[in-house]
């Protein structure tokens, strides 16, 4: 599957929505892991360029994923990239988009304080 990077050096990037673990079956409740064993997260971000605003899905390994992020808190994407995916579930062919980053790192005034304590 071909990754395409995303640039983020002209967008205004938020938190939407609070990160939460990504459920890769949702009739189990199980936790999606990366073929490392790592917790994957949802995080879902506003993306905001000078000409518009979109609400991205990114999946996020847990360690990229700064602490206290809330809805509103202004972030930096490191590593996003896009991918496009195609499915068939019960006959019906779907597709879409799949946006993944490497991190999500918080631009509030105290994050970075409080990592260099």
């Amino acid at each position: 599957m071909r990754q395409i990077p995303v640039d983020t050096a002209n967008a205004t990037v938020m938190v939407a929505k609070t990160p939460q673990p990504k459920v890769k079956d949702r009739r189990t409740g199980e936790i999606a892991l990366d073929k490392d064993g790592v917790t994957l997260m949802t995080v879902e971000v506003m993306f905001s360029t000078p000409d518009e605003v979109e609400i991205l899905k990114l999946t996020v390994p847990q360690p990229g994923v700064s602490e206290d992020l809330t809805m509103g808190t202004p972030v930096a994407l490191t590593g996003l990239v896009a991918s496009a995916w195609e499915n068939e579930f019960n006959g019906q062919k779907r597709h879409g988009i799949a946006f993944r980053a490497v991190a999500v790192t918080s631009l509030a005034a105290g994050a970075s304080q409080s990592k260099a304590a």
